[in-house]
């Protein structure tokens, strides 16, 4: 897909740098505001500041378009799509509904509750912005060819309508406006939502693991340029970039954190035929009483249209896998994998977190880049401490996001204690 090629992913590396840069000052803005002293900390939502950074990345290099979200939280698109999240989490009859709609997905408009009216009502706002942006971006592509030029719009919107255009693509083949709109929210939600809750739940791992910290910390500082990064050339930030992308450290923090948390906890597919799957080991079946019904088991039938639970977090905290401590934090275990390990196939590092297979996340090096970057910025420029006074939980509301115990309600959030990194 044009859109996540090498070039565009080259073309992504400035544009997530000068929103990294964007989020450190808006950071120190802050703390001057609250007149915090020299070596105090300061209480921040990195949750909810991952979010609109990642957001207004997604603008940027998604649609050409500035959400300015890390400067003002009243985006109106930000703000539809994290309610419309968020509200799950307060939705009073339970999990059935989601369950039951699986098996009739017109359960929800047939009877909707009032969580499915508020989430309709954000998918409204969601629509009407996202098909402004397609309109504004035929336009201009439409003035460009009645001016004989080519329009040279390089973010994965353009590229997007660029390749659909193609006279060299068979009419059937071309997708609607409305198929180009589902695209959209796709890209908006795992462009947005699952960078930055990995970026979220790395900083509150590097918090609760201090020393881990201060390594990552001393290695990423071992490569920052003389200079300010604002004054960096366009080449200067894609040799930085590639420097911070081969730091060893930095990729084992990072691997770690996805093994351990990853943003989908879990995933479903549909069969759609029917099929045996092979067993990794021989098991025995049994009815929901705990009766055998069959001993030995090496396979598994799976008749069409079976609906098939993905535990990635399970698999990625196997221990039969990982070792005895595979529910730990630990990066070092990325120096010496053990051999069942290696064995695995994987689209990363031999973990379930970006799927694998023809259906895999094609987002996985946009998500590399802004991962690396971000922590680049932030952990080289600031301290992380755990907030003692808030318990922090973990909550599958679609993916894996934070709560403050006591305070679900409220929305995700991870408060950390951040303060600005001085030399010594």
């Amino acid at each position: 897909m044009p859109a996540f090629s090498v070039q565009a992913m080259r073309a992504l590396v400035p544009i997530v740098f000068k929103k990294a840069t964007e989020l450190r000052d808006r950071w120190n803005s802050i703390m001057r505001e609250a007149n915090v002293k020299p070596g105090e900390g300061h209480l921040i939502n990195v949750c909810s500041w991952a979010s609109r950074a990642t957001f207004d990345v997604m603008g940027s290099a998604g649609f050409d378009y500035e959400f300015n979200a890390i400067q003002n939280e009243d985006n109106e698109l930000l703000k539809a799509y994290t309610e419309m999240f968020e509200v799950a989490i307060s939705r009073q009859s339970g999990g059935w509904r989601t369950t039951l709609a699986l098996y009739i997905p017109l359960w929800d408009k047939l009877l909707p509750d009032n969580t499915s009216r508020f989430v309709a009502k954000c998918q409204k706002v969601i629509q009407r912005v996202a098909g402004k942006l397609i309109q504004e971006k035929k336009r201009k592509m439409a003035d460009a060819e009645e001016k004989g030029e080519t329009y040279q719009g390089k973010d994965l919107l353009s590229l997007l309508l660029k390749s659909n255009s193609s006279v060299d693509l068979p009419p059937e083949q071309r997708i609607s406006d409305e198929d180009i709109l589902h695209m959209i929210n796709t890209f908006m939600f795992a462009g947005t939502d699952t960078t930055s809750l990995a970026m979220t739940w790395t900083l509150y791992l590097l918090a609760k693991f201090p020393v881990v910290q201060d390594r990552l910390r001393t290695e990423l500082r071992s490569v920052l340029p003389s200079t300010s990064l604002d004054s960096l050339t366009q080449d200067e930030i894609q040799s930085l970039y590639a420097t911070i992308a081969d730091l060893p450290y930095l990729d084992n923090v990072i691997r770690e954190t996805l093994r351990l948390i990853p943003p989908v906890h879990s995933s479903i597919r549909v069969a759609t035929k029917d099929d045996v799957v092979p067993a990794s080991s021989p098991f025995k079946r049994k009815n929901a009483d705990g009766t055998v019904i069959e001993e030995d088991v090496k396979q598994i039938l799976v008749p069409k249209g079976t609906f098939i639970h993905v535990p990635i977090e399970g698999f990625n905290h196997d221990k039969g896998l990982w070792g005895d401590d595979a529910w730990n934090f630990n990066p070092d275990r990325w120096d010496d994998l053990p051999e069942a390990v290696k064995a695995l196939p994987g689209l990363y590092s031999h973990i379930l977190t970006f799927s694998a297979g023809p259906r895999a996340c094609i987002g996985l090096r946009m998500s590399t880049i802004e991962l690396k970057s971000f922590l680049f910025t932030l952990v080289a420029n600031f301290k992380f401490m755990d907030s003692e006074t808030h318990k922090i939980g973990k909550a599958n509301v679609v993916l894996t996001r934070p709560y403050v115990s006591g305070k679900e309600n409220e929305g995700s959030m991870l408060p950390l204690v951040v303060t600005p990194y001085v030399t010594s």
